[in-house]
């Protein structure tokens, strides 16, 4: 997608919308489970974003730091009960360091694709790594990609049909990069919209890889935040990754 810049697809706009897009009902869930990683000890959030999981799981008695590219996310979030609360960190999750060290580091809702190359993927497993603690455990939640299986590697998906509106994901896959091109446009009696995002899909396995690089193994792979087994029916998986403790 010529011109597309990931420093800036996530700016004002994309931020107020963020929360009603991003969504999904899981939301509790969601800090059930990491609470639970947590036992009331302290988090690291890659790509906090509007503070749509860190809020409620510091109300649930985790203290949250955060790394964001993004100021008008960070904005978004500063202006919810609590969110000047979490300390956070400008820039690239890859790269940047709070200087801490937690017991829980997690990255949620396919963020990881934002990193739109291997090699910032697996820098953003050994950033990770770096800020763990001996014991603590880096959570990744990701779709398992299916457009690698699309025939053509383009396709198009009715989103939303209604009668005064209809939206569609208009997508490309390049399979020797791995990434998807999407962009969703909307056609309704306002207007015409558009609303790109560029994602680098990897399936678990090379997630696998990119946490054996860093010095992290798999401990545990579900399917969803209840705790579903991960089967070659899941649409998505909860990595769970530790220390190998064998460097």
């Amino acid at each position: 997608m010529k011109g597309f810049d990931p420093r800036t697809s996530f700016g004002h706009e994309t931020s107020r919308d963020y929360d009603a897009v991003s969504k999904r009902g899981d939301e509790e869930e969601t800090v059930a489970f990491l609470a639970g990683l947590a036992g009331g000890g302290e988090a690291l959030e890659l790509a906090v974003g509007t503070g749509r999981i860190a809020l409620p799981l510091m109300k649930a008695g985790v203290r949250v730091d955060g790394i964001e590219l993004s100021k008008d996310m960070v904005d978004r979030m500063r202006e919810k009960p609590g969110g000047d609360q979490v300390e956070v960190v400008m820039g690239d999750m890859s790269r940047v360091t709070t200087g801490r060290s937690y017991g829980l580091v997690y990255l949620v809702f396919n963020t990881i694709g934002n990193l739109l190359t291997q090699d910032d993927q697996v820098r953003c497993f050994e950033n990770a790594a770096r800020h763990l603690t001996d014991d603590g455990v880096f959570v990744v939640e990701c779709r398992v990609p299916t457009a690698p299986a699309r025939p053509g590697h383009q396709f198009i998906d009715v989103e939303e049909l209604e009668l005064d509106h209809v939206e569609l994901g208009v997508s490309r896959y390049d399979p020797l990069t791995q990434i998807l091109d999407v962009n969703h446009v909307r056609l309704g009696a306002g207007g015409l919209g558009f609303s790109p995002i560029r994602l680098r899909l990897a399936h678990p396995p090379e997630f696998d890889l990119m946490a054996r690089i860093a010095g992290l193994r798999l401990r545990d792979r579900w399917g969803g935040w209840n705790g579903e087994p991960f089967t070659a029916a899941s649409w998505r998986h909860i990595s769970v990754y530790e220390h190998t403790h064998d460097r």
